[in-house]
């Protein structure tokens, strides 16, 4: 009885945090690459030179010096993001939603003066939200409107949706649907909900919430399966051409879909955690097992990769 959950996680294939780090972030992804991700600034001005959709950037503010400007620098700018340069985790992402006299509403409808929204950003360029707790640069960026397809599964906040790639080949995915304890942020480790997706038609699947497997948001109630992922193909293209971007292997592409604009990248991460896994009820190793199997022609293009993908995973029992 003791060895049957061991058994169960060899036989779907469950991918562990010390096999991914010896055999395929150690293996596939070089030192030297990482600056170019863990830098969000840098991957955006990247994924540009490379015509790869992000969210207009606004105002990058590097100095201290500069926060006496702080009011002139926002200009009229009603809703955008806050980020971090080097943050992590989403530590120092404040969105704001609105304005009002003196002051910004956030994603919880709360209102920050304008002082506090500028100690924060002179808390962003001191490093307290950086990797390493070094001197860091704040930028504004505009904030993403999502598409209506999750509105029903959704606590404020705008969703994500993280996509693991492995040899330019997208593997498993899922949406980060943000919740009541995240407080509207889509980070699993403040309490998002991780919905699997299939990676052949990009349906829904089954949920994790603090690590159970949940079939209905907490918040709304609703069911979390069953729900079609728009411009799914065009998700799938992005995440394989921001590999051919960047020299590493094996990643996480995170994505958000604006109603208007459609899919953006947000970021990309050299550590992509294993918890997809639970969400998708299934293991990463076979999945990879399979991309070393697949034929070389499959690797030429994007376009080739995300067509191999669709065909790969079309039915149940390969996702």
């Amino acid at each position: 009885m003791i060895l049957k959950p061991f058994r169960w996680l060899r036989d779907v294939g469950v991918l562990g945090m010390n096999r991914r780090n010896a055999e395929y972030i150690l293996r596939f992804n070089p030192r030297s690459s990482f600056p170019l991700v863990d830098d969000k600034l840098k991957t955006k001005q990247l994924a540009e030179a490379y015509q790869i959709p992000t969210p207009p950037l606004y105002r990058v503010i590097k100095h201290h010096g500069e926060m006496a400007r702080f009011e002139e620098m926002l200009g009229d700018y009603q809703d955008f993001v806050v980020k971090p340069a080097r943050g992590t985790g989403g530590s120092g992402i404040v969105l704001v939603t609105g304005r009002t006299e003196g002051g910004f509403i956030n994603q919880s409808g709360e209102v920050i003066p304008m002082k506090d929204l500028a100690y924060h950003i002179s808390d962003i360029l001191s490093g307290i939200y950086s990797l390493e707790g070094l001197e860091d640069r704040a930028f504004l960026e505009a904030l993403v409107h999502p598409d209506t397809a999750f509105d029903a599964v959704t606590y404020r906040g705008v969703p994500d949706i993280r996509i693991i790639v492995y040899r330019g080949v997208p593997v498993m995915s899922m949406v980060r649907l943000p919740t009541r304890v995240s407080d509207g942020k889509a980070n699993l480790h403040r309490g998002a909900v991780g919905v699997g997706i299939n990676m052949g038609n990009g349906t829904t699947l089954s949920g994790v919430y603090r690590s159970a497997v949940v079939t209905h948001h907490p918040d709304t109630k609703e069911p979390v399966a069953g729900i079609q992922v728009r411009h799914w193909e065009s998700i799938l293209l992005i995440a394989a051409r921001a590999v051919d971007m960047i020299n590493l292997d094996f990643l996480g592409v995170d994505l958000v879909i604006d109603r208007d604009r459609g899919p953006l990248l947000l970021e990309l991460n050299a550590r992509p955690g294993l918890q997809i896994q639970v969400a998708n009820q299934t293991g990463l190793l076979k999945r990879l097992e399979s991309v070393d199997k697949a034929p070389r022609e499959i690797f030429a293009t994007p376009e080739i990769r995300v067509a191999w993908v669709l065909e790969t995973f079309a039915t149940p029992v390969s996702n």
